[in-house]
């Protein structure tokens, strides 16, 4: 594979060359800026090839190593090694030239809410939206707050757009190792299911941001 894909590096890009929000970046779409470790990543969003449906793991047991709020390439691997077909199909995708596309990290699910929500529904839940991963911070949602995604194609009906249903982060809930956490992506609430259960989830990549 090349370590470029239409002129971007497939590891990294300078900040000062970030595209708008949702617009085409690295064989997704750009959506927003989170942090690892004190490190700053570009979150990139598959478009709706990277749409998935499953069961987070049919077992229920509890994956240690899948309780980032932030590293969902970490946790997707986790959740492969214990057997996840969800996870699994993440990994084993190929879009646009690139196969590190994962199941995104509870924050950054928010983040993908919050830039490519496909409604105009307000929100008032309870402390959604609060996200000390994201840059800038994200905090609890009002009604005014997030917009109807910017990009018509990830509006409501569009070719991109994310469904008005619930979907999987990878972050399993650490006080309820049967729960991983997931976000609605009509109202933004955010709330734990069963693992087993069978929801969304859409695939996400990041690329290192050279500040």
């Amino acid at each position: 594979m090349s370590a470029t894909t239409q002129g971007v590096n497939m590891h990294q890009i300078h900040i000062k060359e970030l595209p708008a929000l949702c617009a085409a970046l690295a064989g997704g779409y750009f959506g927003g800026l989170f942090r690892i470790d004190g490190k700053l990543y570009a979150n990139i969003v598959a478009g709706h090839e990277g749409e998935l449906t499953g069961a987070w793991n049919k077992s229920l047991k509890t994956v240690e190593a899948a309780r980032s709020y932030s590293d969902g390439l970490a946790n997707t691997d986790a959740m492969v090694a214990a057997g996840s077909k969800l996870a699994n199909a993440a990994r084993s995708l190929r879009i646009g030239g690139f196969d590190d596309w994962h199941i995104g990290a509870r924050d950054v699910v928010e983040l993908m809410y919050r830039h490519f929500k496909p409604g105009t529904c307000a929100e008032n839940m309870y402390r959604a939206g609060d996200n000390p991963s994201s840059v800038p911070p994200g905090y609890p949602y009002t009604k005014q707050s997030p917009v109807q995604a910017s990009d018509p194609a990830f509006q409501e009906g569009g070719p991109e757009a994310l469904e008005d249903s619930w979907y999987w982060s990878s972050t399993q809930d650490a006080a309820l190792p049967d729960y991983a956490w997931m976000q609605y992506f009509d109202n933004g609430y955010q709330d734990n299911n069963r693992k087993s259960n069978e929801y969304r989830a859409r695939a996400v990549r990041r690329l290192l941001v050279i500040e």
